[in-house]
């Protein structure tokens, strides 16, 4: 008996449906990573892209536990001298509540090709409006 591996060509893509409304962030960016890497599939194999699509919707009803609003920050830089930028997450949740929920999902896909890829795959939206009906999304339960 071998070991199973899948091949990039037989991977067969579906779409999933996360409700982001009343869960923490990590709840939400952990079930997202999930799908996206293709660990929930028993079929899983490391070395190849084996993800789904994943839609977010209600990503401005997200919770944050404790002090995170006010505490955590997000950075990035201009790359000109001086040019370290820093926003709060309660400014980012109230202007690109989107942007948040890509961030920590980003953060927990691998730093490779297969994470840049699987990441494309992630569509977030704020409210509970989307353009996928077509698709017919599977709906996840957390």
């Amino acid at each position: 008996m071998s070991t199973f591996m899948a091949k990039p060509e037989e991977v067969k893509r579906g779409f999933y449906l996360l409700d982001a409304e009343g869960k923490t962030i990590g709840q939400v960016a952990v079930a997202a990573a999930t799908i996206l890497r293709g660990k929930h599939r028993p079929e899983f194999t490391p070395h190849v892209d084996c993800g789904e699509y994943v839609i977010i919707v209600n990503a401005a009803k997200v919770v944050f536990t404790g002090k995170k609003l006010d505490q955590k920050k997000y950075y990035h830089h201009s790359g000109y001298i001086g040019g370290l930028k820093e926003i709060s997450y309660r400014d980012l949740m109230r202007t690109k509540p989107e942007k948040a929920l890509e961030l920590a999902v980003k953060g927990m896909l691998p730093k490779n090709s297969i994470g840049r890829k699987s990441i494309t795959r992630l569509k977030v939206y704020a409210n509970e409006n989307h353009n996928h009906e077509a698709q017919k999304p599977v709906k996840y339960e957390f």
